[in-house]
């Protein structure tokens, strides 16, 4: 178990926030498996929440059923990230996180996400007002610099160490990397070597064992997984079983039609119709992942023309397939 500020994370596993992937269905999804400690809402920008965008504001919904959750913030202005902070804090997030490590052009090019790695004092000036502005655990998300000759994760972590944060989270690659190549966890030790405060694990855990072997050879108090668990969102649950000495099983084919066909219920219902098709592609590529007959189904989904017909070809699809076998 991990603790943060009076937020037990129990076990230490966390969903990683995900510009639109981890909204509030996903987030029940991967909550109502199991296995996950803490689970993390899309990154949000500070301005919008202090400008009151509604769209934000629908965004930042979420249910008890879903905690401990975590919503991350992002922005370039102590200021507006300290109100919005705040925001948090009355919506009643269990832990506020800052973004300091999204790599994305459009992010950089307003000098927040990773380009804060590039300005450490006002990364400071950042963590130490939001940090002054609320009560609950705050930590930080970050990465090992901004290109490999800029590797100033160590500087960064005891910045947020020394204004107080309860935890940092680091994604063992660049920002110039983005998500190509492999994470460098050598890096992870180093880290948790250097600061008192919990340090966790981030970047290319997309197995059990990974998660085991990263805790094992870095000394991590926890493991933040992301594109993993889009592949598979029974991912923590089995981890969880690995940890406690226990067996994991493999989700059965009608284990993986009862959650796809339910989460893309919710998405339809949910999303206007244009959205929700983009939506549903995005997931189908990951959810199709090592099924029998998955690429046929990821291409006959591209031509289909609204939602309803895309519901249908999914069920067509697991109609086909022998439902007791495993995936």
């Amino acid at each position: 178990m991990l603790q943060l500020g009076p937020v037990a994370v129990d076990p230490p596993l966390f969903l990683a926030p995900m510009a639109g992937v981890t909204d509030r269905d996903f987030r029940l999804i991967v909550r109502r498996i199991g296995g996950v400690g803490v689970v993390a809402m899309e990154f949000i920008s500070s301005k919008a929440i202090v400008h009151g965008n509604q769209k934000t504001r629908e965004l930042m919904f979420f249910s008890d059923e879903e905690r401990p959750l975590a919503i991350q913030i992002y922005g370039s202005d102590s200021a507006t990230m300290a109100a919005a902070a705040r925001v948090v804090e009355e919506l009643g997030a269990d832990v506020c996180d800052i973004n300091m490590g999204c790599p994305a052009n459009k992010v950089l090019k307003g000098c927040a996400g990773a380009a804060l790695m590039g300005d450490l004092d006002l990364a400071r000036r950042i963590v130490r007002d939001v940090r002054r502005a609320i009560s609950i655990p705050l930590t930080v998300k970050f990465r090992l610099g901004l290109d490999d000759g800029r590797r100033n994760y160590l500087e960064l972590g005891r910045v947020c160490e020394a204004e107080r944060a309860a935890a940092v989270a680091m994604h063992a690659r660049t920002a110039r990397q983005m998500f190509d190549g492999e994470a460098d966890w050598t890096h992870l030790p180093r880290l948790k070597a250097t600061l008192g405060v919990p340090v966790i694990g981030n970047g290319d855990v997309r197995e059990p064992e990974d998660a085991l072997r990263l805790l094992a050879e870095t000394g991590c108090d926890g493991v933040m997984i992301g594109r993993g668990a889009t592949r598979n969102p029974w991912l923590f649950r089995q981890i969880a079983a690995r940890l406690s000495g226990g067996r994991f099983s493999e989700p059965t084919l009608a284990d993986r039609r009862e959650l796809i066909l339910a989460h893309f219920r919710l998405v339809a219902a949910r999303e206007p119709s244009t959205y929700a098709l983009h939506k549903l592609r995005k997931f189908t590529g990951w959810y199709t992942h090592g099924l029998p007959h998955g690429r046929q189904l990821r291409q006959a989904i591209n031509q289909l023309p609204d939602v309803p017909s895309f519901l249908a070809a999914v069920e067509e699809f697991f109609d086909g397939l022998p439902l007791e076998q495993a995936a």
